[in-house]
């Protein structure tokens, strides 16, 4: 009897061991499931549509669920802000999931790029703006391909005009600015009035040059400019008429001559054809 209930109590034993060690094996098991559901979801990426905007969300540390995506680094904060996609057609976008962060910035650098093309496109000035500002928020997206990033390129240099526009009107600003500073402290009765009178003096004039000239760049010579005029056909040149040619001169004829006048010898001149002298015979000869 007593070694019947001491098998009975051992065996009763293993059994609950056993159970005991496939529970905790099947519980340990499932937190290691729980744990790697957690890991996968929280480096996972989905895109959701919320109030018109594309809104970057990232799964929280927990088997499901995700969360707005905040990053820590302020840097990029807008690069991964809510794209308000404008009757864009996102729908396939929302139904991926990006598992690392170089594929959502190459699933973001398509929606960015057709929102800033037709802007960048435009003579308005404030739609520039705003397709600069897509493109800015483009070029923050490290995980882009090279392809992505040829065409990001070829956008810059579209929009490079009107960047150095804008840098040129700030430089004027800044100068506008710093001389009035400038002037300001020449007329105060601070330390720095003589140092200021003495710089103001030394760089009002160029800086005034410089000041015009900024804004004759900005405002008159990157104005729209005006057609050139083709000018017009010159008539052909009639030819002047030509001068008279002058008759030529009829030939004089030559002196006539006679037989007797050849023969006879040239006689002197006498009376006033010889000096003008008349000779007088010599007294007597009559």
């Amino acid at each position: 009897m007593n070694g019947n209930a001491q098998q009975g109590f051992g065996y009763r034993a293993r059994r609950t061991f056993t159970r005991l060690l496939v529970f905790t094996l099947i519980l340990g098991l499932g937190g290691v499931v729980v744990f790697l559901l957690s890991q996968l979801n929280a480096r996972t990426f989905t895109l959701a549509l919320q109030d018109g905007q594309l809104v970057v969300m990232k799964g929280r540390n927990a088997p499901m669920g995700a969360l707005p995506y905040r990053t820590g680094d302020p840097r990029l904060a807008d690069a991964y802000a809510p794209i308000a996609i404008e009757g864009q057609d996102v729908s396939t976008l929302l139904t991926r999931k990006f598992t690392d962060r170089d594929e959502l910035d190459q699933a973001l650098f398509p929606v960015l790029e057709s929102l800033a093309r037709p802007r960048i496109a435009s003579d308005e000035p404030a739609r520039v703006d705003q397709g600069l500002y897509y493109l800015r928020r483009a070029e923050k997206l490290s995980g882009i391909t090279e392809e992505q990033r040829l065409t990001l390129q070829k956008h810059m240099v579209d929009v490079a005009y009107y960047q150095a526009r804008q840098k040129l009107e700030d430089a004027r600003r800044l100068v506008s600015e710093a001389l009035t500073q400038l002037k300001l402290a020449a007329e105060s009765q601070s330390r720095n009035a003589r140092s200021a009178n003495q710089m103001l003096t030394a760089v009002s004039p160029p800086a005034r040059d410089l000041e015009e000239a900024l804004r004759r760049a900005v405002h008159s010579l990157s104005g729209p400019q005006a057609a050139p005029q083709q000018p017009a056909p010159a008539a052909p040149q009639q030819p002047a008429p030509a001068a008279p040619q002058p008759a030529p001169a009829a030939p004089r004829p030559p002196p006539e001559t006679t037989g007797e006048a050849l023969d006879e010898p040239a006689q002197g001149a006498t009376g006033a054809d010889a000096g003008g002298v008349i000779q007088q015979p010599p007294s007597g000869a009559f």
